[in-house]
């Protein structure tokens, strides 16, 4: 028992010393872990990594042209809900989020050779706010006017894919972005609208008492626009991330 724990121990202590030779060999960055290809245990070593990674994110990698992370600002999403002329129609500008940066990698799974991966994430609570402005009938009232949206979207959680390939530049390794996909769920919803303009009380109440009755199905029509705005945001990010920093600092052949 006690030569297994001082084996695990030396085993811990020696992969630490290895890790940190090879980072200064390779001049590592510090928002970067490198992880050995051939290890087992990869795929655990990728998701302490991705979590390494966020944890430097969240207070900005002015390296990377990162410095303040949030807000994570959208600039406009739509709504349309029924057709015709009276159909309902949203549009939130503005949008401006907290929490995002908050996200706990929960796993990582991979195909190093080629170059696949994908990573589930959770994010406790994401706070949002917008300036909107809405046209035709909703619940039988004229939901025509503007005003301001807020939401507080709780348990959230993600899968993304990424598909890489590697080319050469200068004589180093590089990644390059395929292919980038997304999918998230959201546990809770609170949201609702407030100082309606011209102060159509009834309009915030009908408005209110919709959203709220409705969170799940408006998320589902609003998803598409959230997923596509979400993605250019995050494309930019792996684009300057891969084209920064080497392969051989990611993984170690």
């Amino acid at each position: 028992m006690h030569f297994t724990l001082q084996l695990s121990l030396a085993a811990i202590i020696g992969f630490a010393a290895i890790s940190e030779a090879r980072q200064q060999e390779h001049d590592i960055a510090y928002y970067i872990h490198p992880c050995q290809k051939s290890a087992p245990n990869v795929n655990e070593c990728l998701t302490y990594a991705a979590n390494h990674l966020a944890m430097h994110f969240r207070k900005g990698i002015p390296e990377l042209g990162i410095e303040e992370v949030e807000p994570i600002v959208i600039d406009e999403i739509n709504l349309a809900l029924g057709s015709g002329p009276d159909g309902y129609r949203a549009t939130f500008k503005d949008i401006q989020a907290v929490g995002v940066s908050n996200l706990t990698v929960n796993q990582v799974r991979s195909d190093l050779n080629s170059l696949q991966f994908q990573l589930t994430f959770s994010i406790p609570k994401i706070s949002a706010v917008a300036h909107y402005r809405s046209s035709g009938v909703l619940i039988m009232v004229q939901a025509t006017g503007g005003g301001e949206y807020w939401g507080e979207y709780e348990g959230v959680k993600a899968k993304v894919y990424i598909k890489a390939s590697e080319v050469q530049r200068n004589s180093e390794r590089f990644l390059h972005l395929e292919d980038l996909k997304m999918d998230f769920s959201v546990k809770d919803i609170q949201m609702g609208i407030k100082n309606v303009h011209n102060g159509n009380a009834v309009l915030e109440a009908a408005l209110n008492l919709f959203i709220n009755s409705n969170s799940q199905e408006l998320l589902k029509e609003m998803k598409p626009h959230i997923k596509k705005k979400l993605m250019v945001t995050m494309k930019s990010f792996i684009d300057n991330l891969f084209s920064r920093v080497p392969y051989d600092s990611w993984i170690i052949d």
